[in-house]
């Protein structure tokens, strides 16, 4: 039987969740994304706003919130929009973009994560060196690189997809347009549309977890050598919550995407938990961990309510 190509204008969006969890999974994502896009507007505010926060580590604080704010805000009133209105149908440019943009934050945001760790590497490690190795101009270099090698790694999807040819469905059992699906859906079945992914995972995913992990070891190590038990128990709790943080958006993401480009079948219901997992939840906790744990920060943000000069 010969396969015949249509032509796809729209694709349909079908959430793979249990009905008795809709209401539930409802709830839980605008709770999140508000306090997620409320906590980081918070922060970028404050660091925008108070000039002794316009320093290195503060600058890739407010960078994170931001790429938090455009995470959230690219996901979930779009799942929102599913599940609540059943407004399921996205035009196809749409989909494609989405599935572009929400790739493009996750390689940013593994970047930065890993910067951030090297920042605090070298301030605990070698703390006379910082002001000249850490500068603000280097910061806003690394924010633009981390950018173009998200293109980069990413852009190979975009040709891809346009390659790809549907003849059975243009239904993506999923709650966001996500391109390991759209392939598996498509009656392509080339292995170079998956295979390219773990790649690219390997490169903007698992390569900055180790850097990330190597520099909080070496922070820990150098804070058990030479700090009172008061320092050393802050920075090990420091490091701890930090690493869960990360943890929470490496592991779901990395492991749904090489899973899937080395052609392991996982469940969509398991595929959506993970996916909603790693780009939902972290947004939500940086503010927390990163930010309003940090003294000049809450003082910052204080002042946006007081109005104190």
């Amino acid at each position: 039987m010969v396969n015949t190509s249509i032509i796809v204008s729209e694709f349909v969006l079908q959430c793979a969740i249990k009905s008795n969890l809709k209401n539930v999974t409802i709830c839980v994502l605008t709770l999140v994304y508000f306090i997620s896009t409320f906590g980081n507007i918070l922060v970028i505010v404050a660091v925008i706003l108070r000039s002794q926060l316009h320093a290195p580590m503060y600058i890739y604080i407010g960078t994170l919130a931001a790429i938090d704010v455009a995470n959230n805000s690219i996901l979930i009133p779009k799942m929102l929009s599913v599940l609540l209105l059943g407004s399921s149908v996205v035009p196809y440019a749409a989909c494609v973009l989405q599935m572009i943009l929400v790739p493009h934050v996750e390689d940013m945001e593994s970047f930065l994560l890993s910067f951030m760790a090297i920042d605090r590497y070298i301030a605990v490690v070698y703390p006379l060196q910082y002001a000249s190795a850490i500068t603000n101009k280097k910061v806003g270099i690394s924010v633009l690189v981390s950018n173009i090698i998200g293109i980069i790694f990413k852009s190979p999807a975009l040709f891809f997809v346009g390659e790809l040819s549907f003849c059975r469905t243009n239904i993506l059992p999923v709650c966001f347009c996500d391109y390991s699906t759209m392939v598996r859906v498509s009656c392509t079945e080339d292995p170079k549309y998956l295979t390219f992914m773990t790649a690219a995972v390997a490169t903007t995913g698992v390569f900055p977890l180790v850097l990330i992990l190597l520099s909080y070891s070496r922070i820990a190590m150098a804070a058990m050598g030479n700090s009172s038990p008061g320092r050393k128990s802050k920075i090990f709790s420091t490091c701890v919550t930090h690493l869960l943080v990360i943890g929470l958006f490496y592991v779901p993401l990395s492991l749904s995407y090489i899973l899937t480009g080395v052609g392991v079948t996982i469940s969509t219901e398991t595929y959506n938990v993970m996916f909603i997992l790693g780009n939902v939840v972290p947004p939500m906790m940086n503010p927390i961990i990163y930010s309003f744990r940090n003294k000049e920060i809450n003082n910052s943000i204080h002042r946006l309510f007081t109005r104190k000069q």
